[in-house]
């Protein structure tokens, strides 16, 4: 009976064993982005073949936001486990929000950064403004207040001695818009984003007065985020989910793959192949680090300037609220 009994116990523990890690549910993470193909969450999927550890170690859920600020909101509650927040957004949701526990984990696309596209801010080509001074008094469009897009230009403006109210009036408007309000003449300046800014229409009667990069020189635009109690729990899947991202990411930045990667947008975006292979993870495109990892110098400096312009009021040590510990152990993993 003792003998059976001790066969007993090692059957149950040998199948407890079996039963263990290799049968925990993978950690599901539902990763937000707000333009399809600009964000890298939006085409994850459609390389799923080069995710090794998808649904093992985790699941991928993206998500579709209209805007960033509602990502802070979904955050708070344990709706969304990742964040791809723009600086401007980042700072709000530390300061505003109070969300102390906030990191940043990784790149999604970064702007001006050698001679990788910088966003543009266009006025007609028979417009009298020939050089930023000559926007007194005039009408500028902009896609919302503090935006990071927003931002860079008031900061141009001040740089030139202009400020709202006092010297000009803005005006919110959606980029899709942008290109009709310039050539209707309801705004003198607009700024352009890609896809927009490319569009040949709108290049065909519109000039740059200055970029982005001119304005506030590089700028770490998205990056991923993700709250620390998440981090410390999954840390394992995390680190799976990067290695995945990172090799998606470099196969997308592979000009062999440019045809291909052309023709998923094209369908991602139910819009001609035509509109994207120009420019498309080209030079032409924003930069976006092969390994995904954030220029957190660029993003301090963003941030100062967020909080010079008076959008934010306390001094934000990007590095407090940073971990790229995981990107570069996932880095670390491509190179073996």
């Amino acid at each position: 009976m003792r003998s059976i009994k001790i066969i007993v116990a090692g059957l149950v523990a040998l199948v407890l064993s079996a039963s263990g890690p290799a049968a925990a549910e993978p950690v599901k993470i539902r990763v937000a982005w707000t333009v399809a193909v600009a964000n890298w969450a939006s085409l994850v999927l459609e390389k799923k073949d080069l995710a090794q550890h998808l649904g093992k170690s985790y699941t991928f859920e993206p998500v579709h936001y209209t805007g960033t600020p509602l990502m802070i909101t979904a955050m708070a509650t344990g709706d969304l486990e990742i964040g791809n927040l723009a600086y401007s957004t980042l700072a709000i949701a530390i300061e505003n929000a109070g969300m102390d526990d906030l990191r940043v984990i990784g790149d999604d696309f970064q702007d001006g950064v050698g001679d990788n596209y910088s966003n543009e801010y266009f006025v007609l080509k028979d417009s009298p403004v020939k050089k930023v001074e000559d926007l007194k008094g005039q009408v500028i469009a902009t896609n919302a207040a503090g935006s990071a897009v927003d931002i860079a230009m008031r900061a141009m403006l001040r740089k030139h001695g202009l400020e709202e109210k006092r010297d000009y009036t803005m005006v919110e408007a959606a980029f899709p818009t942008m290109g009709a309000m310039l050539s209707a003449k309801k705004a003198a300046l607009i700024p352009g984003v890609i896809p927009f800014s490319l569009n040949p229409e709108l290049r065909s009667t519109a000039r740059v007065l200055f970029t982005q990069k001119e304005a506030i020189g590089s700028t770490q635009m998205i990056v991923f985020t993700a709250r620390k109690s998440f981090i410390d729990k999954n840390r394992a899947a995390l680190v799976d989910m990067m290695e995945d991202m990172i090799r998606i990411v470099r196969w997308y930045l592979d000009p062999a793959n440019h045809k291909e990667a052309v023709a998923i947008a094209a369908r991602v975006t139910k819009q001609p192949p035509e509109r994207f292979d120009p420019w498309l993870f080209t030079a032409k495109d924003y930069y976006r680090d092969p390994n995904m990892k954030p220029n957190l110098t660029a993003l301090q400096a963003n941030i100062a300037t967020q909080k010079q312009l008076g959008f934010i009021k306390s001094e934000i040590d990007v590095n407090k609220y940073a971990d790229l510990s995981l990107i570069e152990e996932a880095a670390k993993r491509m190179k073996q």
